[in-house]
């Protein structure tokens, strides 16, 4: 078994202002954490994994509609749909995704071939 806190893992600023941090990754799951800053936003993309997350707070632009992810919510982003984030709160965002199949850099990534 395999444990780990955000604090023992590598916190990469993605692009500005959105930080990810990979924590554990399995066979078929991983799961990171991501900070993204009061107005930063995620650009648009798509990837061939299921994507479910928690946040504290924020809003989620997913496939061109607006779906706004208050204080404690969850949500579930499938396969290959078009998505983007972004931060229009006064504080910083918090929150948990996981990824199935597993995923170690986002496609929007610099460090992405």
């Amino acid at each position: 078994m395999e444990s780990m806190s955000p604090a023992d893992g590598e916190t990469v600023e993605v692009v500005d202002g959105v930080y990810l941090t990979q924590l554990v990754s399995g066979e078929r799951t991983s799961l990171q954490h991501f900070h993204i800053e009061s107005g930063a936003s995620v650009p648009e993309h798509s990837h061939e994994h299921e994507q479910t997350g928690y946040v504290a707070n924020g809003t989620f632009l997913i496939d061109g509609e607006t779906h706004v992810i208050n204080p404690g919510e969850s949500f579930v982003i499938p396969s290959n749909v078009p998505h983007a984030a972004e931060n229009r709160s006064e504080m910083p965002v918090e929150g948990i995704d996981v990824f199935s199949p597993p995923r170690d850099d986002p496609p929007w990534s610099p460090d992405t071939p």
